[in-house]
């Protein structure tokens, strides 16, 4: 005996036209809601990296009233001490990591307290044994380092403008992520509180514009902004400078401690 085949009940009494309208409907009703989730998502990350940024201006702060006005150094030798993590070599030959330089006298003593360091936007999750840091701090002016041209990190006294010296940021290049803010310009005469880097870690030292083409920014003042300028120039040599990665200002005046 031949049996009908029958729709599912779900189906009865619509025509194919009808089914796929629908279906159009669904889609088109997909193509506008997912870019404005992701658009959310967005301006969500952007929130929490500013967050982040402030709270590492307010570990800054705390260290210079602790420090007779001096800023944490960027680093104290190239491999172990820095800014943001140390490295203990053990003798099974491992590297223990601990919270950096910033965060002495911050009651930050484990490595899982410093979510803080990971920008949301990273494609990269907290953890990574390459990747603890999403930012980077002004070393050409205000960290320094055991290496620069003058090792000594700044005073808040020598800040002009605290409220245009850029202090912590997004950081990023094309080679992945470096944690130490660079100005562009290699100023001549050497300014005693500049760097002297080649333009290879000049580059090295750009911005992340990962928030939707811009890059957020803290400053000495302690407020943080989202900025939508991106520059590529270095002098007096042109250093290659990546997509989506760029300098604060055309010149210094973004990084300078003085006019």
């Amino acid at each position: 005996m031949n049996r009908a085949i029958r729709s599912p009940k779900f189906l009865a009494g619509f025509t194919l036209v009808e089914l796929l309208v629908v279906v159009s409907i669904m889609g088109l009703m997909a193509s506008i809601l997912v870019p404005a989730l992701r658009r959310a998502q967005s301006e969500a990350n952007t929130v929490v990296c500013l967050s982040n940024l402030r709270q590492l201006g307010a570990a800054a702060e705390l260290y210079t009233a602790q420090s007779q006005g001096y800023f944490p150094p960027a680093y104290y030798n190239p491999i172990n001490d820095f800014w943001y993590l140390k490295y203990t070599r053990l003798p099974n030959g491992q590297r223990q990591m601990s919270p950096g330089i910033l965060w002495l006298g911050w009651k930050r003593s484990q490595l899982s307290d410093l979510l803080v360091l990971q920008c949301p936007s990273l494609a990269r999750q907290f953890g990574s044994q390459t990747l603890y840091c999403g930012y980077n701090y002004n070393t050409s002016y205000i960290g320094h380092g055991s290496l620069e041209a003058n090792p000594a990190p700044a005073n808040t006294s020598a800040i002009a403008a605290p409220g245009r010296c850029a202090l912590f940021g997004d950081g990023g290049y094309y080679g992945g992520i470096d944690f130490f803010m660079r100005a562009p310009d290699w100023l001549t005469p050497l300014p005693p509180d500049a760097d002297s880097v080649s333009p290879t870690m000049r580059a090295a030292g750009t911005q992340a514009f990962r928030h939707d083409g811009k890059t957020n920014v803290v400053y000495c003042d302690g407020h943080a902004a989202t900025i939508g300028h991106r520059y590529t120039a270095t002098a007096p040599t042109q250093a290659y400078v990546g997509a989506g990665t760029g300098f604060l200002s055309p010149n210094n005046a973004a990084y300078q401690t003085s006019p």
